[in-house]
C-alpha cells in the first residue's frame, strides 16, 4: 500500500496564493503513476475546504495502518509563531493559524507506516521535525521517517504565480526522471539532490532531514540502461578493474576511410557493442586509450573500454544479485 496525501491551498482569506493548486495537481499527476503507467500512489487531494479539522483529520487517516509509504505534501502559506512552524489553513486566525509542524509530526512519528515521507513547499518549512523548544538544532524523526522542505526555518518559499512554487517545479522534474538512477529508481534522497542542484548559493535552500536505514522507491520510470542488459556488465567485465577489448568487427558503420584488411562487421560483437554503448551513455563506462574518446575509435583503432567509478558500484550489485 502505498498512499498520498496531497494538499494545495490558494484561496485563503488574506494573501491570497495562485499556485499552490497547481503544484498539488502536478504531484497528484506524478505520483499516480510510474513512467510505463502502472499504478504507483493511491491519492487524496485536497484543495478547498482545508481548515484545521478536516486537515488534521485528513493527515491522521493519512498515517493510520501498516502501508508500506505514507506521503504528506503540502504548498500554501507557512509561518512561525511561539508554538514552532505551522501549516497555515483557510480558516486562519490570529492564535490559532492552522495545524502546527509539532502536531504533523506527531500524527508521523506515531503512525505504523513503514516509510513516512513530509515534502512541504511552504515558508518557514525548514521548521518541520524541529522541537519548538530546542529549535532546529534538535531534530525530533522516528526511524523511516523523511521531510524535505522547500526552505530553511526563517526562508520564505518563491511562488512562481500560477505556474506553482520554485520548489515543487523542481520537484516535479525530478520525480519525472530527472532524479533516476541507472536503473530508473527515484528515491527521496535523489529528489534532493536534484533540487538541491539546482538551487543557488542566494536562492531559497532546501532542507533534508531522514532517519531511515534505507530510502524508499518514490517513483520508477524508463531504465538508463535496461535491466537484463546492466546484469550482462559481470560478462563483459569479469573483475571491477578488467578492460574489454575491442576490435574493428565490434562497429558496425563503416565510412570507407578503412584500412586495408579491416574486418567485416560481426553481427554476435554489433550486438555486445551495443549494449557497451548504453552503459557509456550512463557513464558506466569509458573508452580507454583510443585516440579520441569515442568508443566508434576504440573499436576502429583496436582499444578497449573500463568501469568507470559508478560502473564498478553497478558491477557489484550485478555480483550481489542485487539488479
Amino acid at each position: 500500500m502505498r498512499k498520498a496525501l496531497i494538499v494545495g491551498v490558494d484561496d485563503y482569506p488574506v494573501s491570497p496564493l495562485t499556485g499552490s493548486v497547481a503544484d498539488a495537481n502536478a504531484v497528484d499527476t506524478v505520483l499516480a503513476a510510474n513512467g510505463d503507467g502502472s499504478p504507483n500512489f493511491e491519492n487524496i487531494v485536497m484543495t478547498s475546504d482545508v481548515t484545521r479539522p478536516n486537515l488534521r483529520a485528513a493527515i491522521e487517516r493519512l498515517f493510520e495502518g501498516d502501508s508500506e509509504v505514507a506521503l504528506f505534501y503540502f504548498s500554501g502559506h507557512g509561518t512561525v509563531t511561539g508554538s514552532g512552524g505551522i501549516i497555515v489553513t483557510q480558516d486562519v486566525q490570529r492564535h490559532d493559524e492552522g495545524v502546527t509542524m509539532e502536531e504533523l509530526m506527531g500524527y508521523a512519528n506515531q503512525s505504523s507506516a513503514k516509510n513516512r515521507i513530509i515534502i512541504l513547499d511552504c515558508c518557514n518549512s525548514g521548521t518541520a521535525g524541529s522541537s519548538p523548544t530546542t529549535g532546529p538544532a534538535l531534530a525530533q524523526l522516528n526511524d523511516g521517517i523523511t521531510i524535505l522542505t522547500a526552505s530553511r526555518d526563517w526562508e520564505e518559499a518563491i511562488e512562481n504565480t500560477s505556474e506553482g512554487g520554485v520548489f515543487t517545479n523542481l520537484l516535479v522534474e525530478a520525480l519525472q526522471g530527472g532524479a533516476s538512477d541507472v536503473r530508473g529508481n527515484i528515491t527521496p534522497g535523489s529528489l534532493y539532490s536534484y533540487i538541491d542542484e539546482a538551487l543557488g548559493a542566494w536562492d531559497q535552500r532546501p532542507v533534508f532531514k531522514t532517519n531511515v536505514s534505507s530510502f524508499a522507491v518514490l517513483r520508477k520510470v524508463q531504465p538508463r540502461v535496461d535491466l537484463p542488459v546492466l546484469r550482462r556488465i559481470t560478462q563483459y567485465f569479469p573483475t571491477p578493474t578488467a578492460e574489454h577489448r575491442l576490435d574493428p568487427a565490434y562497429e558496425p558503420e563503416r565510412n570507407g576511410t578503412e584500412a586495408e584488411g579491416t574486418p567485416a562487421p560481426d553481427p554476435d560483437k554489433n550486438a555486445i557493442f551495443g549494449e557497451l554503448q548504453a552503459m557509456v551513455k550512463a557513464s558506466l563506462v569509458v573508452p580507454v586509450g583510443a585516440s579520441q574518446p569515442h568508443m566508434w575509435h576504440a573499436a576502429m583503432e583496436s582499444k578497449a573500454c573500463k568501469l568507470t567509478a559508478m560502473g564498478k558500484q553497478y558491477w557489484r550489485l550485478a555480483t550481489e544479485h542485487k539488479l
